[in-house]
């Protein structure tokens, strides 16, 4: 038994899509796993393939390598997506015969290989389990055709799922009010966000000089909305911008700067790999901007924000729960004027910058890593001990 932890239950298993740790990066799951380690005695990760492995498979070389602690374990499939389902169920099966789990979680979205597992396992072991909806697909706005239909098949799949689940996790009160309106009773659905952010590792990076006037850090894909953030760069002809993240989309973003012959005003940084490394980058811009369509944080404009910087965002995800426009952050529509004025009323204004970021700095106590996920760690044990 680990120090501290609670007599029973002590085993859980995680069905996630998220296999950043296997691949060498110490992102967002990483640290939500250093923090959830110390709840339980075993914690078992069924995942997909990495990408960087040829076989897929994951050994303790992996977890020395990655930072994990010792009863942390990542199972990823050694075949494609398509298989998913199939691999959740046998492995699963395989992993509960060995360890008696005791509650199961499971992160879903489209195409919901996930779910279709994880049930699957559930109707076959009586495991109980959480439903996890970190983020509604193409909500509010839709990017692309992709998200429109992923949009559509999550309001027919996610209420179905959500019959079968213990209890159903959101991270935010507008998903779940999207989530009662499409039918999914409110008693089943609690709230509790995955935005964590860690007072240690905040308090100690240090702001470098600033070297650029705006950041922008995530995934880059369609529903984040850089390249609006880039074009609003049209309208703001002496700002710099930096880009923390990758993603499919950067070569067409590369494609857009070359085309408005800006390549001289903006820097990709490509993935970093501490989250301290990202803070430093971050901090190195005058104003943060995060321009999504739809989202379930986002997490870097909270991060962004506990460490003083002003943020200008979409009314997204969390957002509308955690900026009062114009006193810790500033709203924009998302389109590449509305975001060049947002920007450019703060580049103008020192003390507006100053006085917004200091604001901004109050998330942190609301988004404490440790006390956030000691709450979804209690909030899985009750599952288990209803059964």
């Amino acid at each position: 038994m680990l120090p501290g932890a609670h007599t029973v239950p002590v085993k859980l298993l995680m069905v996630s899509g998220d296999r950043s740790i296997l691949s060498g990066r110490k992102g967002a799951f990483w640290y939500t796993l250093q923090e959830m380690q110390k709840h339980w005695d075993r914690i078992d990760v069924i995942c997909p393939r990495v990408g960087s492995r040829e076989d897929g498979t994951a050994t303790q070389k992996d977890h020395v390598s990655s930072g994990m602690p010792h009863n942390v374990f990542f199972h990823p499939n050694p075949r494609g997506l398509w298989h998913q389902p199939s691999w959740i169920f046998h492995q699963g099966h395989a992993l509960i015969r060995a360890h008696h789990h005791d509650v199961m979680t499971v992160h879903e979205y489209p195409p919901f290989y996930n779910g279709r597992g994880a049930l699957a396992l559930h109707r076959s072991t009586g495991i109980p389990f959480a439903l996890e909806i970190h983020h509604i697909v193409g909500w509010p706005v839709a990017a692309n055709l992709q998200e429109r239909i992923g949009h559509r098949l999550s309001r027919w799949v996610l209420p179905r799922e959500a019959r079968h689940a213990a209890r159903v996790r959101v991270v935010s009160n507008a998903v779940a009010q999207e989530l009662m309106h499409w039918g999914v009773p409110g008693g089943s659905l609690e709230v509790i966000p995955s935005f964590y952010l860690d007072h240690e590792i905040i308090g100690r990076v240090a702001a470098p000089p600033k070297s650029y006037d705006i950041a922008f850090c995530g995934r880059l894909v369609a529903n984040k909305g850089c390249a609006a953030l880039i074009d609003a760069l049209q309208h703001l002809p002496d700002a710099r911008l930096l880009i923390a993240g990758d993603g499919p989309l950067r070569p067409k973003l590369e494609e857009q700067i070359h085309a408005m012959h800006a390549e001289h005003r903006v820097n990709f940084l490509g993935w970093l790999p501490t989250l301290e490394a990202v803070l430093e980058a971050m901090l190195t811009a005058r104003v943060f901007v995060m321009p999504s369509l739809s989202e379930g944080g986002p997490r870097s404009a909270l991060e962004a924000m506990a460490c003083g910087m002003p943020v200008v965002s979409t009314r997204v995800g969390v957002m509308p729960e955690v900026i009062e426009d114009g006193v810790n952050g500033l709203f924009t529509d998302g389109t590449s004027r509305d975001i060049a004025a947002r920007v450019g009323c703060l580049l103008a204004d020192s003390n507006l910058r100053e006085r917004m970021g200091k604001a901004a700095m109050g998330i942190l106590e609301r988004f404490e890593r440790a006390t956030l996920v000691e709450k979804y760690a209690e909030f899985l044990k009750r599952i288990a001990k209803k059964e």
